[in-house]
């Protein structure tokens, strides 16, 4: 019976947005006005596009993006959070489900060593081209209203756990550990013994805490956070109940 740990990755596992970050790479680190006005809300991976043809265009190469990518900062605590679940896998299984991208995610977690602590990772498909561009695409489709159009994080867990139960593991409880409006959705399909852990200060737990204001029924419990030191303390709590 093991506990399920549920991540998003910007703003969560790093402490900053994979995809702001890379704009870094651009001549004067900043986008031309017409590309940043070209976006459309609930089109972010679409207007991601255009910024990485725009970088291609200006001639940045892939290991300029690594590079950049690659010095990324940790959320305060989360490489000690890593740590102590590696040594407690037998009890964890983890999975990010996140709106940045497979090439950021994967030279992150690979840079830090982390990359074999995390079981799953469900993102929109990033690759090179032939012309040396970094191309990305939605992650699926799906009919929910709440989610941008690219990705709903729950479609993406629900997915995941009834998989899980086809194999025969059955999941004590899920912590799902985020900080985004896009992370609201997934959190509503939590069940009471589940947790949700949105990050101090940010969207997710400003619009929990207004949920609860209005009395919206959340079943799980909801427990904030400001370093993943927090976090380990929360499990430990959790694995001795």
């Amino acid at each position: 019976m093991k506990i399920l740990l549920v991540f998003d990755f910007d703003n969560t596992i790093i402490d900053d947005n994979s995809d702001t970050w890379i704009v870094q790479c651009a001549p004067d680190k900043k986008l031309p006005i017409e590309l940043q006005e070209s976006y459309q809300k609930g089109f972010w991976t679409e207007f991601m596009g255009r910024v990485f043809k725009y970088l291609g265009d200006e001639g940045v190469q892939e290991d300029e993006m690594r590079r950049a990518m690659t010095s990324m900062p940790f959320s305060p605590g989360m490489v000690e959070l890593f740590n102590y679940i590696r040594k407690n896998k037998e009890t964890f299984d983890c999975i990010i489900i996140s709106d940045s991208n497979s090439v950021f995610i994967e030279w992150i977690l690979e840079a830090a060593n982390f990359h074999d602590m995390f079981d799953k990772v469900f993102t929109n498909p990033a690759a090179f081209n032939s012309h040396g561009y970094l191309t990305v695409e939605n992650y699926h489709a799906h009919s929910c209203k709440r989610c941008p159009k690219n990705l709903c994080k729950n479609v993406v867990l629900e997915d995941f756990v009834d998989k899980q139960l086809q194999e025969g593991v059955n999941y004590t409880r899920i912590v799902y550990i985020g900080d985004g409006g896009n992370d609201v959705c997934p959190v509503t399909f939590l069940k009471k013994d589940d947790v949700a852990m949105p990050r101090k200060g940010y969207t997710l737990q400003k619009t929990l805490s207004r949920m609860s204001q209005n009395l919206e029924p959340m079943e799980s419990s909801i427990v904030i956070w400001s370093s993943g030191v927090e976090i380990i303390s929360y499990l430990q709590f959790l694995i001795k109940e």
